[in-house]
């Protein structure tokens, strides 16, 4: 062979060899080390299935772009063997896909298979069929549970090595978790758990991946799992080996929803100080849970009582907008943490402590040194000298000094834009002003409604054994028949049905009676209603209705969903209550929905009602047609005036919706402070208003030319006449920022159309409410903005009197730059 013939071919051979990139991944106390390199390293929580593998490319962008190395998801096991060997991996459920869009990006990715989740997710990760196995008994040493477990965790793993995902085949999955916050439950499970988890830890590293694996809260992780933390603050957070690194596997940027609770907020301020403090003492990996939360499409939500909407106030919104100023704060904070990689993963540790909850901490290489000053005060700033020079730390801040001498960051002092979004109407000229609807009635079997189902047993079952998970819907039918000289005949008798969880719909000969449902967190209650019975036979048929099943807690599978019984006759005879149990009787079984088997959401069925379609009737179905809305910005449909029921648009399932749940009360009317401790009771808003009323249609979802088809399933009654798709989009950006800064404005893709305000020097208020202060800088602000930044898409300005002119402030003012730009 010719000698450049051999060299081609060589080169070849490399570039085609799976190893010819690999990298090695190892890891010491002070970090994980990627081919002989300590790296300190920023990840971000994406679940796939919770947007679409259209919106993957873009999240992902968006992500680096916001300064993370690495992309974290969970791996879904319910969706992915929705029966038993029977597989899904496709469309949104694409695993692979999305590891080569992370790899694509130039990022790694933290692969935890898990493949228990908790997640707010439908029976946290586990597959129904799972619980209706024979003999299993879920996340302990049970061979049942164990045998299922090891086959999915096998076929994921084999899936990625088949693909070269793993770093050790030149892909980008440098972390791989087994089982997931174990530790926090395990002491309910005793010797079973313990043995359990060294089960895991041997069974994960039999896989042979490459790669190091994770134990999140597993302080006990069996070596060589890597215990890592969970929660709002890890700073304080220890291995349980000095040989691994500190490690933060979710750092809560917000939290969940749920149906009926307030909308939870956290400040970019407490989210940033928690991260610099994790470096400052000793952090080496952090991820965001939520980076991008997403949507809760189909049926995944769990709890019980998670809404559908998993924005999570994450940096990345619900939609795949930038959270401003959650994502541009943390994006300065990441570049200034990576400026310091090599000292804070190599240094020497020291620190002072100057009193007062004031510490500072000195990380010292031969290169030289880099510093945080700290204030855990939450209500006073102080000032302190630090080698001969005076820092003001405010409170409940870190102060980033990468040479130990300038302060580059200040976790307090947030100069990203703050992104005011807003939802509209952008409809095609030819799309009428209200949608036009069809509908037809739910099909209420009578054979149904009078008792006979698919399956009968002398007993009230759990609807997960019943029902399997092939639907939220299950009716409980059976019969009782009474006698005139029965003793509980009369005309007090009541229907009692005690600890009936999530939604009950009851039914008595085939007449509807009421209907009662739980709040978040409280499910048990008792459903009492007064009945007319007929001599002879009568029929009592119960329609539950889930919302999710429990993902989190010991025993969480064991949680009982559906009628929890018992179910009883209530009826006095001589001042003496007497109460007979049906619990025992013959109870029948139907799952589902008639509409639903149908595929009323999907088909092209003739028998929908053109006219007249009826308003605040249960069980009806709805149906209408609708152009795609103009442009590229995310849309939403508004459901306001529903009750609660099932949405799809062209036939995918945008998920539960609930608009008629209206928030609970306790949103403080004061602004949100910062400083001091956070959790998910604080900042919260949206109080006496419906928990949900938009839900995210993702593009990919909508034909672009054509008509597209809205249906609905109402469950409790509404009007959808006020239904109708808008977009979501920036409509103002406001900036406020202190000299010395270089500041940007950003509409997202469409031009400053506006500047509404701009001054430099002590201007007051706060976004929406800028107003001129006692000092001013001598040249026109709003001027030099709106010619810098009108017409474009993004405008820097650096904010300076070099750029402003000098002001008439005193030597004592920090000067400021306030603007507001309309997009």
């Amino acid at each position: 062979m010719h000698p450049s013939k051999v060299l081609l071919a060589t080169l070849f051979f490399f570039t085609l060899a799976p190893w010819a990139t690999a990298s090695k991944v190892t890891y010491d106390g002070r970090a994980i080390i990627i081919d002989g390199k300590h790296r300190l390293l920023v990840s971000g929580s994406i679940h796939y299935p919770r947007s679409t593998a259209q919106m993957w490319p873009d999240l992902v962008k968006k992500s680096r772009e916001g300064g993370l190395d690495a992309i974290e998801t969970y791996v879904f096991w319910d969706s992915h063997e929705p029966a038993r060997r029977e597989y899904d991996f496709s469309g949104n459920l694409d695993l692979i896909r999305f590891l080569k869009t992370i790899q694509d990006e130039g990022l790694y990715a933290v692969l935890r298979i898990g493949p228990y989740v908790c997640a707010e997710w439908n029976y946290g990760g586990f597959p129904v069929w799972l619980h209706n196995m024979p003999g299993v008994q879920m996340r302990t040493a049970n061979d049942v549970f164990m045998n299922e477990m090891r086959n999915f965790t096998t076929l994921i793993v084999n899936m990625v090595k088949q693909e070269n995902l793993f770093a050790s085949q030149g892909g980008p999955v440098i972390l791989a978790q087994i089982e997931n916050e174990y530790g926090n439950v395990m002491s309910s499970y005793g010797d079973e758990g313990k043995a359990y988890i060294e089960w895991c830890a041997n069974m994960a590293q039999s896989l042979h991946i490459g790669v190091p694996w994770l134990m999140c809260q597993q302080s006990d992780a069996p070596e060589p799992m890597i215990n890592t933390c969970n929660g709002w603050y890890c700073d304080q957070f220890t291995p349980n080996r000095p040989t691994s690194p500190k490690m933060w596997t979710e750092n809560w940027t917000g939290w969940f929803k749920s149906w009926g609770g307030k909308d939870p907020h956290r400040t970019a301020e407490d989210l940033a100080f928690s991260v610099a403090r994790f470096y400052q003492l000793g952090g080496t990996f952090q991820n965001y849970y939520m980076y991008h939360g997403g949507t809760n499409f189909g049926r995944t939500a769990g709890g019980p009582y998670i809404t559908t909407s998993y924005d999570y106030d994450a940096p990345l919104d619900e939609y795949g907008n930038l959270n401003q100023p959650k994502w541009g704060h943390l994006k300065e904070l990441h570049d200034v943490l990576h400026s310091m990689e090599d000292t804070l993963t190599r240094g020497n540790i020291s620190s002072v402590d100057f009193g007062n909850s004031v510490s500072g901490t000195i990380y010292s290489t031969e290169k030289g040194s880099s510093c945080f000053l700290t204030n855990t005060d939450s209500r006073n700033d102080t000032t302190i000298n630090f080698q001969g020079l005076d820092y003001e730390v405010p409170a409940w801040s870190v102060s980033i000094l990468p040479d130990c001498q300038d302060v580059v960051y200040n976790t307090a002092k947030v100069s990203a834009q703050t992104s005011v979004m807003v939802k509209k109407k952008n409809v095609a000229e030819d799309e009428p002003a209200a949608l036009t609807w069809s509908w037809r009635p739910e099909t209420n079997d009578k054979s149904i409604l009078f008792g006979k189902g698919e399956v009968s047993v002398n007993q009230i079952l759990d609807q997960k054994d019943a029902a399997n998970d092939l639907s939220d819907y299950l009716f409980y039918m059976t019969s009782v028949s009474l006698k005139e000289d029965d003793p509980i005949w009369g005309d007090n008798m009541t229907l009692r049905i005690t600890g009936s969880g999530q939604v009950l719909h009851v039914f008595v000969n085939g007449e509807f009676i009421g209907s009662q449902w739980a709040k978040y967190g409280v499910f048990d209650y008792v459903f009492e209603q007064q009945i007319k019975l007929n001599k002879g036979k009568n029929t009592i048929t119960l329609l539950s209705a889930t919302v999710g099943f429990a993902n989190y807690g010991a025993n969480f599978d064991l949680t009982q969903a559906g009628v929890r019984g018992p179910v009883e006759l209530v009826g006095y005879h001589d001042d003496e209550i007497i109460i007979k149990d049906l619990s025992s009787h013959k109870w029948s079984y139907k799952v589902g929905l008639e509409g639903l088997r149908q595929n009323l959401y999907s088909s092209d069925s003739s028998k929908w009602q053109q006219d007249n379609y009826p308003t605040n009737k249960m069980f009806t179905w709805y149906k209408a047609t609708f152009k795609a809305p103009l442009g590229t910005d995310p849309v939403v449909v508004d459901l306001l005036g529903l009750g609660k029921g099932l949405a799809w648009v062209n036939g995918n399932s945008i998920g539960r919706y609930w608009p008629s749940f209206i928030a609970e009360d306790g949103c403080s009317l004061d602004p949100c402070d910062y400083r001091g401790s956070y959790d998910n009771n604080k900042c919260v808003t949206n109080c006496g208003k419906p928990t949900q009323r938009w839900y995210h249609v993702p593009r990919s979802f909508l034909n672009n030319e054509g008509d597209n088809t809205l249906v609905l399933f109402e469950e409790f009654g509404g009007d959808p006449s006020s239904v109708n798709f808008q977009t979501t989009a920036i409509g103002s950006a406001c900036v406020n920022a202190e000299e010395k800064k270089k500041i940007e404005l950003s509409c997202q893709g469409r031009p400053i159309s506006a500047i509404k305000f701009a001054s430099f020097g002590n201007p007051l208020g706060t976004c929406g409410s800028f107003s001129k202060g006692t000092c001013e800088a001598s040249n026109d602000a709003l001027s030099i903005v709106q010619k810098a930044c009108v017409g474009q898409e993004s405008c820097t300005i650096d904010v300076s009197e070099d750029t402003f002119g000098s002001t008439t402030c005193g030597d004592d003012v920090i000067k400021t730059l306030a603007v507001e730009a309309i997009c």
